[in-house]
């Protein structure tokens, strides 16, 4: 059931179950070598402490939780610490937890001594169906998302769904959107596996599995995002905006799903709009259109006087089309 990512630098995705105790067992290279943990104060202790103990040399750096620590004075104490403990080019950086935790560190070995070995471990759903894999590492500057990073691959990745038993539930639903969007973008079965499966008969591991599937087809063709991969940001454009603007009211899959739901018509918006429901994901959401409005028009995928946006013409079907802004003012205007 392992996946192996190729590319200049493949890598393997693991799929296990049970405690990270024999996390070394899984990854032989590590034993002996220097290793730091980077995860945060959402991860509970127990999930840290086991890791570490299946390390000989094992250091351990945990943040405030959110992503408010995902900046450039986090980034820089890590650097710090990496140095100031002796950490070498063969050192590994581990990291725990979710998208923050992955983004974060993940951009710190893309960066110490010109990259270092990095094996990531998503902890939440969100991070395992989506930012687990693709080697997208980065941190926010300025209040804008992600707009200082790398592509970077990790060494490996661990994927363990017993980490989700510890998650709040609403958590979990807002990862659930990003399955939902893959589904609904790339693959009508897989959509219809939410159309008729109730919360609480759900398959994580399938849910992640086929998530991780299609995303690994789409980065082996389209690394650096330059054209196949932007049809994973279906719902992200305006979701971005909208979870800048709530100011952690929001979840970040709370924000894409308001998004793809805006930028949904007919019986697409109908169908994405009842899964939704059935899961009980919020759906409204009070917001300022021309603050809104104003925020992307300082996104990165502005082109002009138009923003690229993706679109769903039909379930386990996408477009990248570029939209006018005039447009985008009417599709803001749509909740």
């Amino acid at each position: 059931m392992d996946l192996l990512v190729k590319g200049k630098k493949p890598y393997k995705v693991l799929f296990r179950k049970g405690s990270l105790a024999i996390f070394s067992d899984y990854f032989p290279e590590v034993k002996g070598k220097k290793a730091m943990i980077i995860t945060d104060s959402g991860v509970p202790t127990s999930y840290i402490d086991e890791l570490a103990s299946s390390l000989v040399h094992p250091y351990i750096f945990t943040f405030e939780q959110g992503e408010k620590s995902k900046n450039i004075e986090t980034y820089q104490k890590i650097l710090h610490a990496l140095a100031d403990n002796g950490f070498t080019r063969d050192s590994y950086i581990i990291t725990l937890g979710g998208g923050v935790v992955g983004d974060l560190g993940g951009f710190v070995a893309s960066t110490y001594m010109r990259g270092i070995s990095w094996i990531n471990i998503p902890s939440t759903l969100l991070s395992e169906v989506d930012s687990s894999i693709g080697g997208k590492t980065a941190i926010d500057y300025e209040g804008y998302k992600n707009i200082v990073g790398a592509f970077y691959n990790p060494h490996a990745v661990l994927i363990n769904v017993d980490l989700l038993k510890t998650l709040d539930v609403r958590q979990v639903k807002a990862g659930l959107v990003e399955a939902i969007k893959m589904a609904a973008t790339f693959n009508k079965d897989f959509f219809e596996y939410f159309e008729k499966t109730p919360y609480e008969e759900l398959d994580f591991q399938y849910v992640v599995y086929e998530s991780l599937k299609m995303k690994q087809s789409i980065v082996e063709k389209d690394p650096e995002e330059t054209h196949l991969r932007k049809s994973l940001n279906f719902g992200h454009t305006i979701g971005h905006a909208l979870e800048k603007e709530g100011k952690g009211s929001l979840l970040h899959g709370e924000a894409v799903a308001l998004g793809m739901l805006l930028v949904s018509e007919g019986e697409v918006h109908k169908r994405i709009k009842e899964v939704f429901l059935s899961y009980q994901i919020p759906i409204e959401a009070g917001f300022d259109e021309e603050i809104i409005f104003e925020d992307m028009k300082r996104d990165k995928k502005k082109n002009g006087e138009e923003i690229s946006l993706v679109l769903c013409p039909r379930i386990g079907e996408f477009e990248i089309k570029d939209v006018p802004f005039i447009t985008l003012k009417e599709i803001l205007g749509r909740k």
